[in-house]
């Protein structure tokens, strides 16, 4: 009687498994959401392993921008990769079960993967910068050494903001709440399943959002006023022009991946305004939106990435 009892107030503190709805009003059209969310993931899919394909294999592209590119591309990849095949399976299978443990080890892979691409992202603006502003100091600034640290670093930022989620998650008891309305495992979802106080889960995820992610927004802003200063100097009109371009091109990108994520962040918190399915459609958005679009904007928009990759389908090396 003993055992069974702990067993019922440990399943009522921890379920065993919750449930996925999906995109909530939106049941009924799962079958055919699915279809562009398959495409998108179809196509992030093709475009960064190509661009991974192409540098690796390149030792001419062994540069600092294309090494930058490549970390992008690997986060990218994951990154879709932690929340695409489960959501999938809920709409073609309706297979909307998640043990709790898997639960905690996607919304734990989602956060991490996303703090460290938010990193990289910040990484590749001080590459523009030093490239556009300090072109002479290039190569003594960005070696070999100092990338390896840096990407190093922007993983190890992401697992030691992200790890007290899990403990944070941990210390909630749910008394048998067990239906997360969304598609994937996150955070504030499943924190706001508990029947205990979770001010210590909105205040750190508070603070990670505005000191860590706003930091990076800040600096990668800095990074790219910076850099349009410099190009408003150049004395080519032309060169001007495809500066202006590229750097319009990053800015929407990154546009694409904070706005939404910041928005699906601050909903959580105070837009109990905002339907439902409008924030977990822009909550998936961030996730696939920019795995799809990065290697378009930074790769192919890259001349020598782009010859390689006409070369690669027209069937030479």
């Amino acid at each position: 009687i003993m055992l069974s009892a702990s067993v019922t107030n440990d399943t009522a503190f921890h379920p065993s498994t919750f449930i996925l709805l999906g995109i909530p009003g939106m049941q009924d059209q799962h079958m055919w959401a699915a279809i562009p969310f398959c495409s998108m993931y179809i196509l992030a899919l093709v475009g960064n392993g190509t661009i991974l394909y192409i540098i690796m294999t390149d030792r001419t592209l062994h540069e600092p921008m294309y090494l930058f590119l490549c970390l992008l591309s690997i986060t990218d990849l994951i990154l879709c990769s932690t929340t695409l095949p489960k959501m999938l399976t809920i709409f073609w299978l309706r297979s909307h079960i998640i043990s709790y443990h898997g639960c905690l080890t996607q919304m734990f892979f989602v956060h991490t993967i996303f703090a460290t691409e938010s990193a990289v992202l910040l990484a590749m603006a001080f590459d523009r910068y030093v490239a556009i502003c300090r072109p002479l100091h290039y190569t003594s600034i960005l070696n070999a050494t100092v990338i390896g640290k840096i990407g190093l670093a922007c993983v190890v930022r992401g697992l030691l903001f992200v790890f007290p989620f899990v403990i944070l998650i941990e210390r909630l008891p749910f008394c048998g709440h067990h239906i997360i309305p969304h598609t994937y495992c996150e955070h504030m979802g499943i924190a706001k399943l508990a029947c205990a106080s979770i001010k210590p889960n909105t205040i750190y995820g508070l603070t990670v959002a505005l000191s860590v992610t706003g930091m990076d927004v800040v600096l990668i802003a800095t990074s790219y006023g910076l850099i349009l200063r410099a190009v408003l100097r150049l004395p080519s009109k032309d060169a001007q022009f495809r500066a202006f371009s590229t750097c319009g091109a990053h800015i929407c990108v990154i546009l694409v991946f904070y706005v939404p994520a910041f928005f699906s962040f601050f909903t959580h918190r105070f837009g109990h305004q905002v339907p439902p399915h409008v924030h977990i459609v822009l909550a998936n958005l961030y996730l696939l939106v920019p795995p799809v679009l990065n290697p378009l904007v930074y790769g192919i928009n890259t001349k020598q990435i782009r010859l390689r990759i006409f070369g690669f389908f027209m069937g030479r090396r």
